[in-house]
């Protein structure tokens, strides 16, 4: 895949530190987002074809698909990880699988209205007026340093909501002295949340007195040959250490990363290299798709305002041309789609007049209905045949352009050579946007159109049965699927198919499936 000179230039700034990558393709979505220890040296992988031999099918299809990328610097690993799991479920990106689940990160949830509050281990944060602190990468860690602020702190570690005498008489925290016992009143509750907010201030790392004092148990345990005190002191310090860095640094992490995909501008762009009056905010695209001549179908795809307007995409099933053109096919998917609309607009004038029954003197086009700009996918053929058919319903007026592929050259009716505006061309990209849904819409119309024709050509197994009855087969039940899920007594209901033909055909379906 060649680099092009803006992907060179943002390769050039990308730092060498850690954070996140979105990567882009034409429309702007973001089809990956992954995290890096270095940034420049993992998104430059991306973009080495040296490396191509190496990469499997999957990898291979998402460098096709990049078109751009965004990155977002942070402080550490963990927090790249962090911020990549929550960049993954809000964009939902198609060539993301490791994170995309519900998977969410540890957190700790202390609620100072409950009776006696506890320190309570989390995935889900509610608007329920508790404190909570996190997420958290290392799980570990982070139970290592609240078992450590129980048992500085006194804090109960039990499970029960409201404790009282019974749980007491079993609990090992308060045996071993590590919960200063508030079911039991021997403090007060008030004394028990000042135990329980000091614990808090630790967890928010606004005191540090608890590491020197670890430290300096560390040395004194290894100068005395108690070497694995001395580690469980060490690990914990590291602990505390995870623990704190993660809460501090997490929140201050913004998640709003810019798209930079510009569809206003790519569309004044676009007004100025095809001389146009105002940015066409509405362009139409039409492309052709068949296999050796059959299944000839075509797409028309919308945008509105540089941006897919799926609610008015059309498909095609070209009826008219014989064999594989082509043009013969551009010309009548464009008769039959401008014919139409002329059509629609000349019924929504009548009425506006209030008189069906009367001819209009002049037919005025409605802004609305018709595009201000159409493309259509390929070169000075398809351009001309286009032009052909809207001369002869009378729309003319309507700009009109091809865009071929091989350079992505843009041709004009009015002119012979065309126009080579480079790849990075804002202009460019919306069009090449426009025609990659052309081509999207058509192929897979054409190919669900082929799974039909196989699927429907079982039934010519089937002894004796003629196109006229086969047709009512399928006019009754749509699809061979529901045919084959059809009851005797719905088979006998369709003309042709009396009692004995009905029941060889259910046997019939029911040994093909």
């Amino acid at each position: 895949m060649p680099v092009s000179e803006a992907i060179r230039k943002k390769l050039s700034a990308v730092p060498h530190k850690p954070g996140v990558y979105l990567h882009k393709d034409r429309f702007g979505t973001v089809i990956y987002v992954g995290k890096a220890r270095d940034l420049r040296k993992r998104v430059s992988n991306y973009f080495q074809s040296s490396r191509r031999m190496g990469w499997d099918l999957k990898f291979n299809a998402l460098v096709e698909a990049i078109c751009d990328f965004d990155i977002h610097v942070v402080r550490s690993e963990p927090e790249a990880l962090l911020l990549e799991s929550k960049l993954i479920k809000e964009f939902k990106p198609r060539f993301n699988i490791s994170l995309r689940d519900d998977k969410r990160y540890l957190m700790l949830k202390v609620n100072l209205n409950d009776p006696i509050p506890n320190l309570v281990f989390t995935r889900l944060k509610k608007d329920d007026g508790a404190r909570y602190f996190g997420p958290f990468v290392n799980s570990l860690a982070l139970r290592n340093t609240v078992a450590l602020a129980r048992k500085q702190f006194n804090l109960r570690g039990c499970r029960v909501f409201t404790p009282g005498e019974s749980d007491y008489k079993h609990c090992l925290y308060a045996h071993l002295k590590n919960c200063t016992a508030p079911c039991v009143g021997n403090v007060t509750r008030e004394q028990y949340l000042e135990q329980v907010n000091a614990a808090c201030n630790f967890l928010e790392g606004q005191t540090r007195e608890m590491q020197p004092q670890l430290e300096a148990e560390m040395k004194k345990a290894a100068a005395a040959h108690d070497y694995e005190k001395a580690a469980e002191l060490r690990d914990l310090i590291r602990d505390l250490q995870e623990t704190w860095k993660k809460t501090e640094k997490f929140a201050r992490v913004p998640y709003n990363l810019p798209l930079q995909i510009h569809p206003e501008k790519d569309l004044v762009a676009l007004a100025k290299i095809l001389g146009l009056p105002a940015p066409p905010l509405r362009i139409e695209g039409f492309d052709i798709s068949n296999i050796s001549g059959t299944f000839v179908v075509a797409s028309c795809v919308s945008f509105k305002n540089g941006r897919p307007d799926r609610a008015n995409y059309r498909r095609f099933k070209i009826k008219g041309v014989a064999g594989q053109d082509d043009f013969a096919s551009m010309a009548e998917v464009v008769r039959r789609r401008y014919a139409r609309l002329k059509q629609e607009s000349k019924a929504q004038s009548l009425k506006s007049q209030g008189d069906e029954n009367t001819e209009p003197s002049t037919f005025n086009l409605q802004p609305s209905t018709f595009p201000d700009l159409i493309m259509v996918d390929g070169g000075r053929g398809q351009l001309n045949a286009a032009c052909e058919e809207l001369k002869k319903l009378g729309l003319e007026k309507i700009p009109v352009i091809g865009l071929a592929k091989e350079f992505e050259e843009i041709y004009l009716p009015e002119k012979s050579l065309p126009l080579r505006l480079g790849l990075d061309h804002p202009a460019v990209k919306l069009l090449q946007r426009l025609r990659d849904e052309c081509h999207r819409v058509a192929n897979s119309f054409n190919a669900q159109l082929r799974l039909k024709k196989i699927s429907e050509s079982i039934l010519d197994d089937f002894p004796g049965i003629g196109e006229r009855r086969k047709a009512a087969l399928l006019k009754k039940f749509g699809s061979v699927q529901r045919l084959k899920m059809a009851t005797l007594e719905q088979l006998a209901e369709v003309p042709g198919f009396g009692g004995k033909a009905a029941e060889e055909l259910k046997q019939f379906l029911v040994a093909r499936n």
